[in-house]
Order: structure tokens, then C-alpha cells, then sequence
């Protein structure tokens, strides 16, 4: 299986290489926000659970969240492998993240990281809040500062993929298909 992770700070365009990888390497995609508001909307259990959290303004805890991947991943038992963007953020869940791929048999094949300059990041955001309709792509401000945490939630995790020898930097500037071609060359050189 290949199994990975999608990093990059927002407006780096980890949505989109996601899209375009799930379908080349016949892999699921799963983003924790999609799938948050996936088991909220649809009250589940483990939604209802992270809701309870969200209400006070708090973190829901990290089993919580790898209860409802693990939830995901068991959806799709013939998946070729995974795309997970959006987790893990922290060490702990990197290591939940382990501990889950090694109950199915299989294990992170690849932490890939997006790198793009700061004020390139900050210009798509602006662009892209003119027509999403997201208030936080609207502030330059706001941006900043996602991009700032971004950074100080990643660095540790940089550090933890590197150790595994599984970290990879793609430049994550140019056309859609320059940077496909750049993560797919990641990829491919995982499956030799």
C-alpha cells in the first residue's frame, strides 16, 4: 500500500494534488476536515462526540479524531493506499497514525511537504477568498497568522518524518502538472 502524507501550509495546494494523485495512484483521499464535517452533519456518534468538544471551543482529543480515520480507512478495505491531509498535526498523532496502519498491516509510506514562499502562499489565499466565499482567505492578516501556526505545528513533524528517512520536500510552485510531476516522482521512487 501507499499510504501518505499530504503536508503543505494553506494556499499551498494540497486540495488540489490530492485530487489529481487519488486518481492516478487509484488511492483515497482523506481529509480530517471533510470528515469531521462528513460525521457532524450526518450526527454520528463519533461526530456528535467531536461536536460536544468543538461547542466549548476546545480540541476534540486525539482519539476522537483516530477513531473516526480509522472509521474512514475501514471504509475502503481494497484501497491501494491512502492520502491523509490535514493529520497528523502533532507527534502523538503521528505516532496514533502508526499504531492505526500497523493494526491494517501497512505503515506511512511517505510524508510529503509542499513548500511555497510566504508571500506567494498570502497571494493565493487573497485570490482565492475573492471568489470561495472563505472569510479566512479574505483577511491578509488572518492568513498570516494560519501560516505562522502552520509552521510551528509542522516543524516537529518535519523532524519526526525525517528520522523515518520518510520526509519529502516538493517546491510546490508552478503549474498543477509541474508539481504532480515533482510528488509523482516521490512517489514513484517509493514503489521501486
Amino acid at each position: 500500500m501507499t499510504n501518505l502524507v499530504l503536508f503543505g501550509p494553506p494556499g499551498a495546494g494540497k486540495g488540489t494534488q490530492a485530487n489529481v494523485l487519488k486518481d492516478k495512484y487509484d488511492l483515497v483521499h482523506i481529509s480530517t476536515g471533510d470528515v469531521f464535517r462528513y460525521n457532524i452533519k450526518n450526527e454520528t456518534d463519533l461526530g456528535m462526540n467531536a461536536k460536544s468538544y468543538m461547542d466549548k471551543g476546545q480540541l476534540v482529543p486525539d482519539e476522537v479524531t483516530i477513531n473516526m480515520l480509522e472509521a474512514e480507512v475501514d471504509k475502503n478495505p481494497n484501497a491501494k493506499g491512502f492520502i491523509f491531509d490535514g493529520f497528523p498535526r502533532t507527534e502523538a498523532q503521528a505516532d496514533a497514525l502508526a499504531i492505526l496502519l500497523e493494526k491494517k498491516g501497512t505503515e506511512v509510506s511517505a510524508m510529503i511537504a509542499l513548500e511555497v514562499e510566504d508571500r506567494i502562499l498570502i497571494d493565493r489565499l487573497l485570490e482565492r477568498g475573492k471568489t470561495s466565499g472563505r472569510t479566512d482567505d479574505a483577511d491578509e492578516a488572518i492568513i498570516s497568522n494560519r501560516i505562522k501556526v502552520y509552521y510551528e505545528e509542522t516543524a516537529i513533524l518535519k523532524e519526526y518524518y525525517l528520522k523515518k528517512n520518510k520526509y519529502f520536500g516538493v517546491d510546490g510552485v508552478g503549474s498543477i502538472e509541474e508539481i504532480t510531476a515533482r510528488i509523482s516522482a516521490v512517489i514513484d521512487s517509493l514503489q521501486q
